[in-house]
């Protein structure tokens, strides 16, 4: 029987109430744990929440989601904190709550996601990001070391790596993109930069690459 995919649904605001505890690392335990996503059907909200502690050790830091929007996951998510909640087939709404990084950027996830309509990135991701006709935003303050293949990307961001969009790419002011693009139509504002090759698509060469 084919494996079920994932379905990871990251909202800003998550439920918090605790249904059972799905991992944890100690307090004041060192050290991160790699939490795998893909072995079960996640259909819920994922986010970081801060709350007061009663002991003395390193407080959890709020934040924004890693992603925003409905999409399929599968890879790993370094955790350095605890992760409340559910996990099943049926579903499940997990809260993650991290201490705070200090140091190189480590990806909070790390493998491929796939999305039908918007997904939008807000932290540091790595792997793969996929769509037929979905849109990918990459928010200023994120980075993305992945390739793309989407119907349209908007970079605002870093990217460090290949995109390919069959509509069109849009760079902000702040965008950053290391990689090669391959695209119908592409549009940079003042500011973005650029290392890499350009491709323009034709119609019968995007549904070539399609198939």
């Amino acid at each position: 029987m084919p494996a079920v995919k994932p379905v990871l649904r990251v909202e800003p605001k998550a439920k918090t109430e605790r249904k059972g505890e799905v991992g944890t690392s100690g307090p004041g335990a060192a050290g991160q744990h790699l939490f795998p996503v893909g072995s079960a059907r996640n259909s819920g909200a994922l986010s970081a929440v801060a709350r007061p502690r009663r002991d003395s050790g390193p407080s959890f830091q709020a934040k924004v989601p890693v992603i925003t929007g409905e999409a399929t996951y599968r890879g790993l998510m370094p955790v350095d904190g605890t992760i409340a909640g559910t996990l099943g087939a049926t579903g499940s709404s997990l809260t993650v709550r991290q201490r705070p990084r200090n140091g190189e950027s480590v990806p909070e996830l790390n493998g491929e996601i796939g999305f039908k309509d918007m997904l939008r990135i807000n932290g540091h991701v790595a792997g793969k990001i996929f769509s037929f006709k979905g849109t990918l935003i990459v928010d200023g303050s994120a980075r993305v070391d992945a390739s793309i293949d989407v119907a349209v990307a908007v970079i605002n961001g870093t990217v460090n790596g290949d995109i390919v969009a069959h509509e069109r790419v849009e760079l902000g002011p702040a965008g950053v993109v290391n990689g090669n693009i391959a695209t119908r139509s592409i549009a940079m504002k003042r500011g973005a930069t650029f290392h890499g090759d350009c491709k323009m698509l034709k119609e019968k060469e995007d549904d070539a690459e399609r198939q």
